[in-house]
Protein backbone atom coordinates (compact mmCIF):
# COMPACT_ATOMS: atom_id res chain seq x y z
CA UNK A 1 0.00 0.00 0.00
CA UNK A 2 1.59 3.29 -0.91
CA UNK A 3 0.76 5.35 1.66
CA UNK A 4 2.56 8.90 0.41
CA UNK A 5 0.31 10.15 -1.49
CA UNK A 6 -2.61 9.62 1.64
CA UNK A 7 0.24 11.58 3.69
CA UNK A 8 0.26 14.57 0.81
CA UNK A 9 -3.45 15.16 0.55
CA UNK A 10 -3.31 15.11 4.29
CA UNK A 11 -0.69 18.08 4.28
CA UNK A 12 -2.26 19.59 1.30
CA UNK A 13 -5.66 19.76 3.77
CA UNK A 14 -3.63 20.82 7.12
CA UNK A 15 -1.72 23.50 4.69
CA UNK A 16 -5.35 24.97 3.07
CA UNK A 17 -6.89 24.80 6.90
CA UNK A 18 -3.53 26.68 8.40
CA UNK A 19 -4.31 29.34 5.39
CA UNK A 20 -8.13 29.64 5.72
CA UNK A 21 -7.54 29.64 9.64
CA UNK A 22 -4.87 32.95 9.14
CA UNK A 23 -7.61 34.21 7.02
CA UNK A 24 -10.51 34.30 9.43
CA UNK A 25 -8.15 35.71 12.12
CA UNK A 26 -7.37 38.89 9.68
CA UNK A 27 -11.24 39.18 9.28
CA UNK A 28 -11.56 39.75 12.77
CA UNK A 29 -9.78 43.60 12.39
CA UNK A 30 -12.44 43.82 9.33
CA UNK A 31 -15.59 43.22 11.30
CA UNK A 32 -14.37 45.31 14.33
CA UNK A 33 -15.42 48.58 12.74
CA UNK A 34 -19.43 46.48 12.14
CA UNK A 35 -19.98 46.40 15.72
CA UNK A 36 -19.91 43.53 18.49
CA UNK A 37 -22.10 40.92 16.77
CA UNK A 38 -20.13 41.47 13.56
CA UNK A 39 -16.82 40.56 15.59
CA UNK A 40 -18.54 37.61 17.71
CA UNK A 41 -19.60 36.27 14.27
CA UNK A 42 -16.01 36.28 12.85
CA UNK A 43 -14.22 34.90 16.09
CA UNK A 44 -16.45 31.97 16.12
CA UNK A 45 -15.58 31.59 12.55
CA UNK A 46 -11.83 31.97 13.32
CA UNK A 47 -12.67 29.15 16.31
CA UNK A 48 -13.69 26.82 14.11
CA UNK A 49 -11.54 27.20 11.50
CA UNK A 50 -8.37 26.70 14.09
CA UNK A 51 -10.01 23.49 15.27
CA UNK A 52 -9.79 21.99 12.19
CA UNK A 53 -6.26 23.38 11.24
CA UNK A 54 -5.57 21.52 14.84
CA UNK A 55 -7.60 18.53 14.00
CA UNK A 56 -5.16 18.04 11.32
CA UNK A 57 -2.68 18.82 12.52
CA UNK A 58 -2.92 15.93 14.96
CA UNK A 59 -3.57 13.70 12.70
CA UNK A 60 -0.45 14.26 10.70
CA UNK A 61 1.43 14.20 14.21
CA UNK A 62 -0.15 10.44 14.50
CA UNK A 63 1.33 9.56 11.08
CA UNK A 64 4.64 10.78 12.39
CA UNK A 65 4.93 13.74 9.73
CA UNK A 66 6.55 16.67 11.43
CA UNK A 67 5.84 19.96 9.44
CA UNK A 68 7.86 23.35 9.51
CA UNK A 69 6.41 26.47 10.10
Amino acid sequence: MNTAPAHADLIATYLRAKAEAAHKFSLILAASHKGPKAIQTATDTAAKAAKRRDAYAKKLSALGVELKD
